[in-house]
Order: C-alpha cells, then sequence, then structure tokens
C-alpha cells in the first residue's frame, strides 16, 4: 500500500517538526502542520497553512485538527501519544518520537512521559512505529554539542564521572529526519517500537576529543571524578558553567548502546558517521 495522502505534523515547530516539514516538501509531499503557536509557524516562512492545537488541554481542537489525517507524525514529546491516539481517526497510521532514555536505570520524568506514550501505542493496536533516538546532535539550535563546546572553552580539563569511560552512540539530526521519512513510507502493520542510532560507538572522553576538534578547540585532558564527588556539585548553579543535575550525572555512567540492526532492515537507513556528522554541526572552524 502506498501512503501518498498529506502527512500531519504534530510539534511542527519543534526541531525535529521542522526539519521534517522542510524534508517532506522538498520530497513533494503535502503536510498539514499541527502547532500551538501560529505566530511562531508563521516565522518559519512555510508556505502552508497550520493548524491550532493543544495536545495537553484541548482534545476536542486536536480532534478537529486531525480530523482528515491518514498519518500522523507526533514530533512533540511521545508523552502526548494517549491524547494523539484518543483524537485520530481510527484508520490513521501514527509515527511518533520517542528516546532512547527509557532505557536507563533511573527514568527521569522525561523517560516515564515516554514509558507511557510507547505503552499506549503498543496497547492500541494502531498501525505504526515509535522510534527511539539514542542523543540527537546537529540540530539548528541543539545544545548537546554547543554546550560541550562552551564548556570545553572555559574549562583547561574535563571533569567526567569516571574518567568518561561509559560508552554513547549518538545520531545526527539529519538521520533522525531519514528515519522518519522512512518510516512514513513503510507499511506498518500493528504497533512497532524501533531504536535509532548513530553507527558508532564512543567513550565520553573520545566524544569530548571529537567534539573539541570540530569545534576548533585543543582536547582537553580528562580528570575522573568519582560520581558522588559530581553529583554533590550539581546541587550547586556554577556561574559561567551550564547547569547539570545530580540525575544526568547518574546517567553519564550508564553505557548507553544500542543494536541498529532493526533500524537498517526495517528503515533502510546507514546512519552518518560521527565524524562526518560533527564537522556539519560546526562547519569548518579555526584551531584555537
Amino acid at each position: 500500500m502506498h501512503h501518498s495522502g498529506p502527512v500531519h505534523v504534530i510539534g511542527a515547530n519543534g526541531r525535529s517538526g521542522l526539519a521534517l516539514c522542510r524534508a517532506l516538501r522538498a520530497a513533494g509531499r503535502d503536510i498539514v502542520p499541527i502547532v500551538r503557536d501560529g505566530a511562531r509557524w508563521q516565522a518559519t516562512r512555510l508556505p502552508m497553512p497550520a493548524r491550532l492545537a493543544d495536545l495537553a488541554h484541548d482534545p476536542a481542537r486536536l480532534r478537529h485538527a486531525l480530523r482528515d489525517a491518514t498519518t500522523i507524525v507526533l514530533t512533540a514529546h511521545a508523552r502526548h501519544l494517549p491524547a494523539v491516539l484518543a483524537a485520530a481517526p481510527a484508520q490513521a497510521r501514527v509515527v511518533a518520537l520517542g528516546s532512547t532514555r527509557i532505557f536507563t536505570r533511573w527514568p527521569d520524568a522525561h523517560a516515564r512521559g515516554v514509558l507511557h506514550g510507547a505503552q499506549a501505542l503498543a496497547g492500541s493496536g494502531r498501525d505504526g512505529v515509535l522510534l527511539h533516538p539514542t542523543m540527537i546532535y546537529g540540530a539548528t539550535g541543539e545544545n548537546n554539542v554547543q554546550r560541550l563546546a562552551a564548556l570545553m572553552r572555559r574549562l583547561p580539563v574535563l571533569p567526567l564521572p569516571g574518567g568518561g569511560c561509559a560508552r554513547l552512540q549518538p545520531i545526527w539530526q539529519g538521520d533522525v529526519t531519514r528515519a522518519l521519512l522512512a518510516a512514513i513510507r513503510r507499511d506498518w502493520q500493528g504497533p512497532h517500537s524501533l531504536i535509532i542510532a548513530g553507527g558508532d560507538q564512543v567513550s565520553y572522553r573520545d566524544f569530548t576529543r571529537m567534539v573539541a576538534r570540530a569545534a576548533g578547540l585543543r582536547p582537553r585532558p580528562v580528570l575522573p571524578v568519582p560520581t558522588a564527588v559530581l553529583m554533590a556539585l550539581a546541587q550547586f548553579r556554577l556561574p559561567g558553567l551550564p547547569a547539570i543535575t545530580p540525575a544526568e550525572v547518574r546517567r553519564l555512567m550508564e553505557d548507553k548502546i544500542f543494536d541498529i540492526t532493526p533500524m537498517r532492515a526495517q528503515l533502510g537507513l546507514t546512519p552518518l558517521p560521527l565524524a562526518a556528522g560533527l564537522a556539519r554541526t560546526f562547519g569548518a572552524a579555526a584551531i584555537c
């Protein structure tokens, strides 16, 4: 079955939503953007009119915005999946963005919200998929690697829990968009869940070195710090340094490594290598 009708994109003002709308438009697909803030949508200069809806507080308006939907993409937080499933026409397929944070041993409100959404989709019996990205980097306005580069500009050494040995597998924003496009094209039978991640598994220590190089900085030596000490320090807001919570410190100690064989098989997606994605993120920066 070929799905060629319009794509209803919920959260079209967000980073992933806006990137998806631009890609869909380039592919010649019709888009119905669904946003909370109409003025902000107009500022994107995309020519298609948006429909207004409030995911948390106005089910009737959301139902009206989705009245003719056949393919719905939720790029806002997956905790809104129950509301979207309740408002969507019975036959509409759903593609949504979750987070691999649901696999952490230390779930926060964000992880619990995604888990709630995942359970709603699994129990709905609907055709569709919840994509769980690892840490996303490289979007306009995204701040993971930019925050890290800013930190390295200020610090001669980088304090990392356990010396930064935990491993991660970041995914480039362009690959998240490609994954969404592939998921929209695919004919899902029933509800699915799929991890999307980069192809490179790197330690935090090596990740900081790669970010430094891409940002035109000399890699900073890593200062191994006991987790308990960093968690205690995280209670204080240090001027000039990014805020970090104790839970974030704890999650820095976890390996965040995932098998991307299912992603390759189901979406036909080979992710961009990390070095190439970071080079695109920072452009050509001079060595400081």
